[in-house]
C-alpha cells in the first residue's frame, strides 16, 4: 500500500495503553490547539471525521484529535520540511505536557520519510530519507526500531539509492512509537488507529 501521511501523534504514557477503545475527543481542546498553530488565520470548524480521512489534508485544512492523554494533528504543511513545518511539529510535541511525540511524513510519489521524535517537548531524533537521494538528515541517537533498517548502510553499503523502503521505515516507527500497533491494524480489543476521531478545520 502506498501512503501519504502528514501526522503528529503524542501520548502521555505507553501508546499501546493510551490508544484503546473508548477514547473521548475534546473538541474545545482541539480548537485551542488549532488556534495556537494558526493564530493569525480565520479558522472554521467543519465537523468531525476519522484519522483515515485526515492523514493527508488539503492545503487549507487542519485536523486535530485532542484527548485526555493523547493528541493527533494532521497538517500537509509538515510535508514542506521547512521552518514552518518544524514549528508545527514543535508545537504539537509541546501541547501535551509530559508526552512523547512522533511526527511522520510519508509521500507515495516522492517515496520519502521524515520522522521526528520528541520526549517532553525536546527533539531527540530527526531523520529524513528518500529512495533516490538516500539519507538527507540523520540527527540524534537512532531509535531501537530503526536499527534493522540501517544495517546495510552501517556495514558500508552506499545509501544512494536507499537500501530500504522509506515507507516501511516510517510505518515501523509509527507502530513502535506512535500507536503501539500498526496504523492499519485492528487489535484484539477492536481498536483501529485509523478510526480515531478528529476535528476538521479550514483556515484562511
Amino acid at each position: 500500500m502506498a501512503w501519504s501521511v502528514a501526522l503528529a501523534c503524542a501520548s502521555a504514557g505507553e501508546p499501546a495503553e493510551v490508544f484503546r477503545p473508548g477514547l473521548v475527543p475534546d473538541p474545545d481542546a482541539a480548537a485551542k490547539i488549532a488556534r495556537r498553530l494558526y493564530p493569525a488565520a480565520t479558522l472554521t470548524e467543519t465537523g468531525d471525521t476519522v484519522l483515515d480521512f485526515a492523514l493527508w489534508p488539503y492545503d487549507d485544512e487542519l485536523f486535530v484529535g485532542a484527548f485526555e492523554r493523547a493528541l493527533l494533528l494532521c497538517d500537509r504543511r509538515l510535508f514542506c520540511l521547512d521552518d514552518d513545518a518544524r514549528r508545527i511539529a514543535d508545537t504539537a510535541a509541546a501541547a501535551l505536557p509530559g508526552s512523547r511525540c512522533g511526527v511522520l511524513v510519508l509521500h507515495n510519489v516522492i517515496r520519502s520519510c521524515w520522522f521526528r521524535w520528541y520526549e517532553a517537548g525536546v527533539l531527540l531524533r530527526d531523520v529524513y530519507v528518500t529512495a533516490e537521494d538516500g539519507v538527507v538528515v540523520d540527527q540524534g541517537e537512532r531509535l531501537a526500531a530503526e536499527r534493522p533498517f540501517w544495517r546495510a548502510v552501517d556495514a558500508g553499503a552506499p545509501d544512494v539509492p536507499l537500501p530500504f523502503d522509506p515507507e516501511e521505515f516510517g510505518l515501523a516507527l509509527a507502530e513502535e512509537y506512535m500507536f503501539g500497533r500498526g496504523i492499519a491494524d485492528r487489535g484484539k480489543d477492536g481498536f483501529l488507529p485509523l478510526e480515531l476521531p478528529v476535528r476538521r478545520f479550514r483556515h484562511a
